[in-house]
């Protein structure tokens, strides 16, 4: 179902690609739409427990594209340095593969709280009473990771 990796010799081990998930600060997730167009959009996000999750409005494109297939991609592209003198780059950089739905209730509650705990983790207080007042006006999205792939040029 899935292509393997051509360059078999910068493939990365499954527990690297997750640190570099981890340790992202944001990642394109690419979906289709109903009229067969794909769409990428750049995105803060969290992984935790073999998932990856996100915050948006309660309507537009990327929800949109996902109510019409659940199916997506998520990229992360994490150090990078280009060497000029040997017209290449060292990179690294993980894609996911997944299935993308709108979470609810404790698990939406949870996700919301490991944002902060990512992105804004010295407003910890601050940031629930956040939560308690815009949760109702937001949406998570969980994306189900069916297949991780990481590749590195070190």
């Amino acid at each position: 179902m899935f292509k393997e990796i051509r360059r078999e010799d910068r493939k990365i081990g499954p527990e690297e690609a997750i640190e570099i998930l981890k340790k992202g600060e944001y990642g394109i997730l690419s979906t289709v739409g109903e009229d067969g167009y794909a769409y990428g959009v750049p995105l803060n996000y969290v992984y935790v427990d073999n998932s990856i999750y996100f915050h948006c409005a309660k309507e537009g494109h990327k929800l949109d594209n996902i109510k019409n297939n659940m199916r997506v991609s998520f990229c992360v592209v994490g150090e990078t340095k280009p060497i000029p003198e040997k017209f290449t780059t060292r990179y690294e950089s993980v894609i996911v593969f997944g299935k993308a739905m709108e979470i609810f209730n404790e698990e939406k509650e949870k996700a919301l709280l490991e944002i902060i705990y990512k992105y804004a983790n010295q407003y910890v207080e601050q940031g629930k009473e956040y939560i308690k007042k815009a949760k109702d006006k937001t949406v998570i999205i969980k994306i189900n990771i069916e297949k991780i792939t990481g590749k590195a040029r070190r």
